[in-house]
């Protein structure tokens, strides 16, 4: 039986949560710093956000992961189904632009949304972020320069620093681009040296390179690229296909068990591991099965991000789900909502929730020496239920602006520099999904 007909919908969907989560992280972290944690204290209390499973819904690192997974597997995909229709010449071809493209792609959209936070920054759009009583939002926020000729130097060295080491001082969480950006070009390059290769041996290479990115501990990217190559592999495999759907009861259980396994993993939380009994027995068995020196807080949301994914793709029901409409529009949105929202944070957000405030008197220390006033307190909770909704409302709108205007700009100039450099042979067919 031929493979089915390519369904990459899903992970439009999967993508689109991802992202919402990623916001839902950094507002949590700005305004409930507690939930990072898996209790209040080492005493063990928890808050419903703070118990496994539930916490997914306020962590944004599983996210990273996610976006790593879908990269190695839409970028993969492509290529890996003309290589097994025997039209490798024309696989290579198609590395060879989309390699190219995507500089553009990631790059360009990048650079427009860092010189949007640096204009906000001269002007003065950060200085209640300065003062507001959450230790993220004051770290991220850039301060002016200190003069005009300052402000260009400045602005030259975060866009630089982006693509090096990721210490961009306008938008902090575009530390996560230049990782991103490498591991579109390990699957690129993956590709490249396998694509002659016969299905069954790439499959072997796969496990064996991800195991490579396993005990080397590159668990941000390295081996959650490797496993989307190997899902896109393994989901146009025909002796996999004839399997799942020949065996329907191992399907679902091995699926859902993966799933919930994926959740468990994700849960993993980001400090004080200790203070929770699950957390500790999470912690204990990481120390059995994760290289030395390991990240345990990188790579159990990279394993879940994994499971999650492979139950996902041989489970039907939650293929349909992601595959819902809205689901796949937040997909869409997902890259621009990346670059925008932490500087709608730090300016939109806080505006509403600390602009308001008073920012409490000075006070005085035992010697009697005069302190500095206190920062500017949240407001209260029925402003804040009322802001933060309305809040995801306000992104998600100007994303879609910049899907609609700025994104097609975007590709515009790519496409022309594309055209600039490439021979008019080489044509390639455009990518089902831009990741």
């Amino acid at each position: 039986m031929a493979p089915p007909k390519r369904d990459v919908v899903w992970l439009d969907g999967l993508r689109g949560i991802a992202s919402v989560l990623v916001v839902t992280a950094h507002i949590c972290r700005s305004l409930f710093p507690h939930l990072i944690t898996p209790a209040l204290s080492d005493r063990g209390d928890a808050t419903l956000f703070q118990l496994p499973f539930f916490r997914c819904l306020v962590m944004g690192r599983a996210s990273v992961a996610v976006f790593a997974l879908v990269t190695g597997y839409i970028n993969a995909l492509g290529p890996l189904k003309k290589s097994r229709a025997g039209n490798a010449d024309a696989a290579l071809t198609g590395i060879a632009r989309s390699s190219f493209r995507r500089f553009g792609r990631f790059m360009i959209p990048a650079i427009l949304a860092t010189l949007i936070s640096w204009l906000a920054c001269q002007f003065g759009a950060y200085n209640i972020a300065h003062l507001a009583d959450s230790a993220w939002i004051r770290d991220s926020s850039p301060r002016p320069s200190a003069s005009f000729a300052g402000a260009f130097h400045d602005l030259f060295r975060s866009l630089i620093k982006t693509w090096v080491d990721g210490g961009n001082d306008y938008d902090k969480i575009q530390w996560t681009l230049t990782y991103l950006l490498k591991g579109s070009m390990l699957t690129y390059l993956t590709l490249v040296a396998l694509i002659y290769v016969k299905p069954r041996w790439r499959m072997l290479i796969l496990v064996g390179m991800f195991l490579f990115k396993w005990r080397s501990g590159d668990a941000l990217v390295g081996f959650n690229v490797y496993c989307g190559i190997l899902l896109a592999e393994v989901s146009i495999d025909p002796d996999v296909v004839d399997f799942a759907s020949s065996h329907p009861y191992i399907q679902a259980v091995t699926s859902a068990s993966l799933i919930i396994l994926g959740f468990l993993f994700c849960s993993y939380p980001e400090e004080h591991a200790e203070w929770a009994r699950w957390s500790r027995k999470m912690e204990d068995f990481g120390r059995k099965i994760f290289p030395e020196g390991a990240e345990y807080a990188r790579f159990y949301p990279g394993m879940g991000a994994d499971a999650l994914a492979t139950g996902i793709m041989f489970n039907p029901t939650a293929k349909t789900i992601l595959s819902h409409r809205y689901l796949c529009w937040m997909g869409r949105l997902s890259w621009p909502v990346y670059l925008i929202h932490a500087p709608l944070i730090r300016t939109v957000l806080t505006w509403v929730l600390f602009g308001a405030s008073v920012r409490p008197p000075r006070g005085q220390d035992a010697q009697g020496n005069q302190l500095p006033p206190g920062w500017l307190p949240l407001a209260k909770p029925w402003v804040v239920m009322f802001a933060v909704p309305l809040f995801y409302v306000f992104l998600y709108r100007a994303a879609d602006l910049w899907l609609r205007y700025v994104d097609p700009w975007c590709g515009r100039v790519t496409q022309h520099f594309e055209d600039l450099v490439f021979r008019d042979d080489a044509k390639v067919e455009k990518p089902l999904l831009v990741s």
